[in-house]
């Protein structure tokens, strides 16, 4: 899941090499920041003792959800192409279902 979440942080930053300033330090300065916090997120969740991963793991569903509209706003404003949008879209959905994969498992696992 960690790979996961690089491949979605990797394709944000490189979308913002070709993009106007006034976009790049808009919408896409806070793309970076959002795919930046669940990086850390999912990073603490894999660090953290088996008591303590949910809240992370949460943490970090809930800024992949803002991710995915704030892609979604971005692309719908022009500002990235369409071919753009579907790469990161897909790299933010599988990294998603992971992370909600994770949920579901501890939730599941019995607690001592």
């Amino acid at each position: 899941i960690i790979h996961s979440v690089k491949k979605v942080y990797a394709a944000i930053y490189q979308v913002g090499n070709k993009m106007p300033k006034r976009d790049k330090l808009g919408i896409h300065a806070k793309i970076e920041a959002v795919a930046l916090e669940v990086m850390q997120n999912i990073i603490q969740a894999s660090l953290s003792g088996k008591n303590r991963k949910l809240p992370y793991l949460e943490y970090a569903r809930l800024s992949l959800e803002v991710l995915k509209h704030l892609v979604r706003t971005e692309y719908e404003m022009k500002i990235i192409a369409e071919k753009t949008y579907i790469r990161i879209e897909y790299y933010v959905i599988e990294t998603s279902k992971m992370t909600n994969g994770w949920i579901k498992y501890i939730a599941q696992t019995p607690r001592p």
